[in-house]
């Protein structure tokens, strides 16, 4: 009887440590599943942060070409209208040349 005392004693010890041991497993595993997701959600978020750099830096780039493409047409705008005036200058300069051809004329005769 003595030994059954303290072999059933022994027992329950035996699964009070084992169910405290299976308890200490199990928080380690939350423990880790916790950590776990904490790892995948900071990769999200730098991830992120990385698409959105991304985004702000294709809108500059985007934003870049837009002013080049401007400053591009009004350079153009510019050369068409210095071309423009060198021609009107020419037109005057032509058109002088035969005022005075024509009072040239007027005088010999």
């Amino acid at each position: 009887m003595e030994r059954s005392k303290w072999s059933k004693r022994f027992e329950r010890e035996r699964e009070r440590e084992s169910k405290r041991a299976r308890e200490r497993a199990r928080e380690r595993e939350r423990e880790r599943a916790t950590e776990r997701e904490q790892q995948r959600e900071s990769m999200r978020e730098r991830e992120s942060k990385r698409e959105r750099a991304r985004g702000r830096e294709q809108e500059r780039e985007r934003a870049r070409e837009g002013e080049e493409e401007r400053e591009s047409k009004r350079e153009r705008k510019r050369e068409r209208e210095q071309e423009r005036e060198k021609e009107r200058e020419r037109a005057r300069e032509k058109e002088g040349e035969s005022k005075r051809e024509r009072a040239t004329e007027r005088e010999q005769e």
